[in-house]
């Protein structure tokens, strides 16, 4: 009587003291519990370039929701994962964040992307790369430059230049241009391409046999990092993509916030 007596008190304390989780995090709870079911779909998030720690507000939550109403068992993250305005080849603004606090900034909001994506798979955009650059065109070996996923806190995250996956290329499409860039790297490459780095397009383009996917981005324009592109004619497409059945089905998702 006194055992089942205690085995009654702790279950109700386990009860009344079980933690409370935010919306997030039974997310991930619930995604855990799915592994199985979601890893046989193929389906692929690609996050389309977001500057970090200049990304607009919502857009990590947007991603969250879109990969899991598509039960996608990948990620991709399309390039410039951070922005690097203090070191930038475009004009920096002397009253903006200084070289270290704008990587704290930057590896803070990284975080929060990795807390909800552990497992991701990046490739390497040209903002990304911009301090590598400069360290090599200043004659810095390699060899005292630290990884990407060690600087940025994101064990689990694999960096490189491209990722390849079930028959489509993603990139991140550093020196292209125009609506026909990831269109016309596919029949360069004779397969199904996607790339971000043109803020300014999102939509996928057919050319026969295989298809190319501009992603969009999820860059706040506003913010001063973005100056140089103010006097674009376009706007920037805020948006995210989902890859379907293993590589047969492009789609962009506008943001809305």
């Amino acid at each position: 009587m006194r055992v089942a007596f205690f085995l009654y008190i702790c279950v109700a304390m386990e009860k009344q003291y079980r933690p409370r989780l935010s919306e997030f995090e039974w997310d991930l709870v619930k995604r855990s519990r799915d592994f199985e079911k979601t890893k046989a779909t193929g389906n692929v998030l690609v996050v389309g370039d977001i500057h970090e720690p200049f990304c607009v507000d919502g857009y990590l939550e947007f991603c969250l929701t879109q990969f899991r109403k598509y039960r996608c068992s990948e990620v991709v993250f399309i390039g410039d994962v951070i922005d690097s305005h203090y070191s930038s080849f475009h004009t920096s603004d002397p009253d903006g964040y200084g070289a270290g606090d704008e990587l704290e900034r930057a590896i803070d909001k990284i975080q929060e992307w990795h807390k909800f994506f552990p497992v991701a798979k990046v490739c390497i955009g040209n903002h990304d790369a911009i301090v590598r650059r400069k360290a090599f065109d200043a004659g810095i070996s390699a060899k005292w430059i630290r990884d990407y996923d060690e600087v940025l806190g994101v064990e689990g995250w694999s960096f490189k230049e491209h990722h390849k996956i079930d028959n489509v290329l993603y990139v991140h499409g550093t020196g292209t241009s125009g609506r026909n860039a990831a269109a016309n790297k596919s029949l360069q490459f004779n397969c199904n391409v996607v790339q971000g780095h043109i803020h300014t397009e999102a939509s996928v383009i057919y050319n026969g046999q295989y298809w190319g996917m501009q992603v969009g981005c999820g860059v706040d324009r506003k913010s001063y990092a973005m100056a140089y592109s103010k006097h674009f004619a376009k706007s920037y497409k805020l948006s995210c993509g989902v890859v379907l059945g293993k590589g047969s089905m492009p789609i962009v998702i506008p943001f809305t916030s």
